[in-house]
This record gives structure tokens, C-alpha cells and sequence, in this order.
């Protein structure tokens, strides 16, 4: 069967080897250049899988999204049209986006980024004990906000290091305001949903103590940057990290100017391992659902 793949993987030559003796014909292929020969697609989180997309591909069998999420592709439209999607869950992703959200925390409360740029000036002279005093970790409190995969390892992570850790969920026994009112940090890990989106905005943040640190490893739009931004100017938000934008690629142009906020390129689970787990997970979810088989992480 033909199989188009938007963009050639890392590791793909060890990934892909089950593909090739399976048989099938593979095709790398920008999705606006799908034709109606797809059978199977392997895409990224930035393809759109629209209604639009799918009407040219009426023999398409099944998606692999290589993410973890999957909120760019209509899932309705799928259904409508029989067509299974996956996705590439994986404990090498979890662990890997989980170390992250640390290492932005970390990042913040010794102010790397700041203390970097002014290496990077050349404008340091000597020791000064009152240049760039960070903060300590251990003792403060830990608010995570979804209690899932990831959350969970930055939850244990949290308790390893002399934290409080108040973790909310749906079914936590917690509510919104009480962890975010009483968290010194706070870690985002919940999926992007209609419910989900901009849950940290104006009225969430007012909420905050003075100085917390808010860390995004999730999906952009479950903040509304602008509003992040703000609390910053304001001096509610010690610090933001972030690894995902509302408007991705594009961060909110006030925060790149902020000394205090950190953003990286979407490169959360950029590890080897979790790469080459990922792309055997997608993989192994082609060939499972082109053999008329469950694939192994459908999406429900």
C-alpha cells in the first residue's frame, strides 16, 4: 500500500525498516501535494488535517500522527469518513517533556537566561554577590496542573526535590483556584480543549502569589499570552517559560522582549530515544491498521 509521509523523520532509516518489508511504498510528500493514491499518511502536529485535506484522499485508511496530541486533525471528519487516527504516546515522550518543564523551572529560579545573555555581552567583570539572585526550589510549593502521564512524573520529580506538590485534575479533589492560589510553581500538562483553552488568563492569574513561576510544556492556547505578558509587567508572574505558543510559531511579540521569560522552539521530547520511540510507535500504527488490525494507540 502507498504510504505518504509528510516529512522525513529523525532516525527514519532505522524507524521505517518494518514499513519497507512489510511492502508498502512509501512517499515523502508535503501535505498540499497529497493525491487521491494515499492509503496511509504518517504527519506532524503542525499538518492540518481538514475536511478540505481529507476530500482529496478517498482511499486514506488511516493517520499516524507522529504527536503525543492530536488537535490538528478533525477527528469528526475522520470518523465520517472510517479513517483510523493514532498518535505516539510513549514513556521515553513522557519522561523527556516531564525533565523539560524542569529544566525550565530551574532555568527561571536561577535566572540562566538572564545570566547567559549577559555572559554572552561580555559584560561580566568579576564576582558580585548581589548579581542575579535566584531562588531555591526545595520547600516551595509545586502546583501541576494535570495529573496524566507527565504531570505525574513532574509531580514525583517534584516530591524528590523537597516540594509540596498539589496536583489538579478533573478527578483530584482539588479545584483551579486552590492550587494555583497556594503554588509558588506551576507546570502546565493538560490537552488543548474547547474547556481547556486560555484556562490561565487574566482572572486565573490574579489568583497567583506574588512572584510564582508558570511553566508551558503543553499546547499554546491554554494561556492567553497576552495576559501572561501583563502579569509579568505587573509583577504577578516571577517568571514564564514556555515551549509552545498560542500562535505557533509565533510567540507574543512582548514576550521575547522579556528578561524573565524563557521560550524554546517546541523541543520538549527532543531526545534521541524519545525520537526514535516515537517513530516506531507511528510506524507500528501504520502497519497494524493497513493490515486491517487495531493499531495499537488508536485515538478514541
Amino acid at each position: 500500500m502507498k504510504i505518504f509521509v509528510t516529512r522525513k523523520l529523525p532516525f527514519w532509516e532505522e524507524v521505517s525498516k518494518p514499513l519497507i518489508e512489510a511492502g508498502h511504498e512509501i512517499k515523502f510528500v508535503k501535505l498540499e501535494n497529497i493525491d487521491e493514491t494515499c492509503e496511509g499518511l504518517l504527519c506532524l502536529l503542525t499538518d492540518k488535517i481538514t475536511e478540505t485535506v481529507l476530500a482529496k484522499v478517498p482511499k486514506l485508511k488511516i493517520i499516524a500522527n507522529y504527536a503525543v496530541g492530536f488537535d490538528n486533525i478533525d477527528l469528526v471528519a475522520c470518523k465520517n469518513r472510517n479513517i483510523l487516527v493514532t498518535n505516539t504516546p510513549s514513556e521515553a515522550v513522557n519522561e523527556s517533556v516531564a525533565e523539560f518543564a524542569w529544566t525550565l523551572m530551574l532555568a527561571l529560579s536561577k535566572r540562566l537566561g538572564e545570566a547567559s545573555e549577559f555572559m554572552r555581552n561580555a559584560a561580566y567583570r568579576g564576582w558580585e554577590p548581589e548579581v542575579f539572585i535566584g531562588q531555591n526550589m526545595a520547600g516551595k510549593t509545586l502546583g501541576v496542573i494535570g495529573s496524566g502521564r507527565i504531570g505525574g512524573i513532574v509531580a514525583k520529580k517534584g516530591e524528590g526535590w523537597g516540594m509540596k506538590v498539589l496536583a489538579y485534575s478533573r478527578s483530584s479533589g482539588l479545584n483551579l483556584e486552590e492550587v494555583l492560589a497556594e503554588s509558588d510553581y506551576i507546570s502546565l500538562h493538560v490537552p488543548l480543549t474547547p474547556e481547556t483553552t486560555h484556562l490561565i488568563n487574566g482572572k486565573t492569574l490574579g489568583l497567583l502569589k506574588k512572584g510564582a513561576i508558570l511553566v508551558n510544556t503543553a499546547r499554546g492556547g491554554i494561556v492567553d499570552e497576552e495576559e501572561i505578558a501583563e502579569a509579568l509587567r505587573a509583577g504577578i508572574l516571577g517568571g514564564y517559560g514556555a515551549d509552545v505558543f498560542e500562535n505557533e510559531p509565533n510567540p507574543y511579540p512582548e514576550l521575547l522582549q522579556m528578561e524573565n521569560v524563557i521560550l524554546t522552539p517546541h523541543i520538549a521530547s527532543a531526545t534521541k530515544l524519545a525520537r526514535i520511540d516515537m517513530g516506531k510507535i507511528a510506524v507500528k500504527n501504520l502497519i497494524e491498521g493497513l493490515a486491517g488490525r487495531t493499531p495499537p494507540n488508536l485515538v478514541e
